[in-house]
């Protein structure tokens, strides 16, 4: 799939040229800053496809619905604008159900239960989707292990101690060594029949994270469609039960219809627990095309059946490559393989005599650019993530990183 996303990328070359904007190596991985994963011919094909004739965006979401359903085991599943705003719609649905004068008062939530309990170490810049839609985040626990003072993270109880009747829900970020367990946090919740919402937005791989909503029991769960699933870079997936999908989807569609024509497909909308057509919603500004639910739908279900052993080892000669070229006695490398077979191996290149960050900086300024991954300059490293490199770029890379370590130190 890799080399396809690499021919996607040239094709494009001359739009980029056309408007002035320089195309780079991109050996971060799939990240928004940098345009997200490349999509396959296949899925491109469907965008394609899509755009050429129309349809009724309420019955091509049902139908991704029950794709989406497949795949997760969920009741039901929307296509949204990235795993952000799965976090808005779910959040706002949480809070709003079928109620139409909540829908319309978003995100003013005055007199509506609109608190959600977080575990302290799980806040992050990117709950900020959640505040959108007029919660509050409720802090439990302490960051004890980060702080040094301790060696226990957020318990289970915590969370229960703080429920109360202005509660909505819980948020919970998923990750492979969150605490507590999601299970727990999930018994707890629905105790008192409070419904989790929990953000695995760059959790795949593993593909067995597709199931979290039907093993864990989690109410609505949140993906990113444009980094690992390799779909269109502003799409996510929000899946869950049916009534809360239902009511994340009412308030991103388009509602200017008259009550008495509008019939939305039964599986996906249960017109019966509406008083009336809502207004435009406070998800309205973040639509998705039929061109991006086409191809996100497509992307799924090529990522769902798909062996990653043999791509995950084109990623490791790659690497390799890269390794053989810049190893020295003042460059240590490391290919890093995390849990499972599934993830995608990380080379972390340790700099010795020469600051990581002009490093950085020249491979930025460089012809073509090269923008690798950033996260732990602070530790003299540049890390490299595979992705969306082909061979031809993993050798420029090396070439380009030689010049600029010989330029800020020495090989």
């Amino acid at each position: 799939m890799n080399g396809s996303n690499c021919t996607a990328r040239r094709v494009i070359m001359s739009v980029y040229d056309s408007l002035g904007v320089t195309t780079i190596i991109n050996a971060s991985g799939p990240v928004t800053r940098l345009g997200g994963a490349g999509m396959s011919d296949t899925v491109l094909d469907a965008f394609q496809d899509a755009a050429r004739e129309w349809v009724p965006i309420d019955q091509l979401q049902a139908a991704a619905s029950k794709m989406i359903a497949q795949v997760t085991g969920a009741e039901a599943g929307l296509v949204t604008s990235g795993a952000a705003g799965s976090l808005t719609l779910g959040a706002a649905a949480i809070m709003a159900r079928y109620d139409l004068a909540r829908m319309e008062q978003l995100p003013n939530t005055t007199s509506m239960p609109h608190e959600f309990v977080i575990a302290r170490e799980h806040r992050n810049g990117y709950d900020h989707a959640v505040r959108a839609a007029g919660a509050k985040l409720i802090e439990v626990g302490f960051n004890e292990v980060v702080a040094g003072a301790g060696v226990r993270c957020a318990e289970a109880w915590e969370y229960e101690a703080a429920f109360n009747e202005r509660t909505a829900g819980v948020l919970y970020v998923y990750t492979a060594s969150s605490q507590p367990a999601l299970e727990a946090v999930v018994e707890v919740a629905h105790r008192r029949n409070l419904p989790v919402l929990v953000d695995a937005a760059g959790e795949l791989p593993p593909r067995a994270n597709l199931m979290l909503p039907g093993m864990t029991k989690a109410d609505l769960v949140a993906f990113s469609g444009g980094k690992a699933i390799s779909g269109p870079q502003s799409t996510g997936l929000l899946c869950g039960t049916r009534d809360l999908i239902a009511s994340a989807a009412l308030q991103m569609l388009d509602m200017d219809d008259h009550w008495e024509l509008w019939e939305p497909p039964a599986e996906f909308i249960d017109r019966r627990k509406l008083k009336g057509m809502p207004r435009h919603g406070i998800g309205r500004a973040m639509k998705v095309s039929k061109e991006e639910i086409a191809a996100l739908v497509t992307a799924l279900a090529i990522f769902a059946s798909e062996d990653p052993i043999d791509e995950n080892e084109m990623h490791r000669e790659h690497l390799q490559l890269i390794v053989e070229a810049v190893e020295g006695p003042t460059v240590r490398c490391h290919i890093v393989e995390s849990l499972g077979d599934e993830r995608v191996p990380l080379l972390e290149i340790t700099l010795i005599a020469a600051d990581a960050v002009e490093v950085c900086r020249g491979l930025r300024k460089g012809t073509p650019p090269i923008y690798v991954g950033h996260g732990k300059l602070s530790e003299g490293k540049l890390v490299i993530n595979p992705m969306c490199l082909d061979r031809d770029a993993a050798e420029t890379l090396a070439r380009q990183f030689r010049k600029e370590h010989e330029r800020c130190g020495t090989l």
